[in-house]
């Protein structure tokens, strides 16, 4: 029999499964999203990206060098003598090719990731938001309790104000300049400020 205080009213789901849930489904809505051609190109990508392929390449090559070597040396004729003209554009194609195939394939990802990022920033924006709203209700109740004295704490009182995002990026942007500001008469940076959050 499951514990019901590990299960969510909704679903029966708990919240690392509805976690679980949710980062897959981010993942799978991102892949659905792919067309034909990107997904071939990840899958490209990925034989590209397989320590067998560096192997075979180094093969092809030595088969490549050693066979023209040879059929030189014995028949009198090379189908691409030294240096190796044909191979060194074989070489310099497949890595052009192999670098397109990449940054396609990070792009992606990257899209990916951004999408990541926006989640999180999201989630901890939430986060302190109730973590402001619980601070102000324990507030409330120490000082509706005529049991707890009731005295005035400006941290608390502080900190059950949420954090307005936009603030704190400007205060972010401010405080990144100055430190990045280079004083023309040698002297020191200025510190950074404090932010303040109201």
């Amino acid at each position: 029999m499951t514990d019901p205080s590990a299960d969510d009213l909704d679903g029966g789901l708990s919240h690392v499964e509805q976690t679980v849930l949710a980062i897959a489904k981010l993942h799978a809505d991102h892949h659905q999203r792919a067309t034909g051609m990107e997904r071939l190109v990840d899958r490209m990508t990925g034989i590209v990206a397989r320590p067998s392929f560096v192997v075979g390449m180094a093969v092809a090559v030595a088969i490549w060098v050693s066979g023209d070597l040879l059929l030189s040396r014995l028949v009198g004729w090379s189908f691409d003598p030294a240096p190796f003209q044909w191979l060194q554009g074989g070489i310099a194609l497949a890595a052009l090719l192999i670098t397109t195939l990449v940054l396609i394939s990070q792009r992606r990802k990257d899209e990916l990731s951004e999408l990541r990022e926006q989640l999180t920033l999201e989630l901890a924006v939430m986060i302190e938001h109730k973590a402001a709203k619980l601070i102000a209700l324990m507030e409330e109740m120490r000082r509706d309790d005529p049991s707890l004295t009731n005295r005035v704490d400006p941290q608390a009182e502080a900190m059950s104000t949420p954090a307005d995002p936009q603030a704190v990026l400007e205060a972010f942007r401010e405080t990144q300049d100055e430190l990045m500001a280079e004083p023309g008469d040698g002297s020191p940076a200025p510190a950074p400020k404090v932010i303040q959050l109201e």
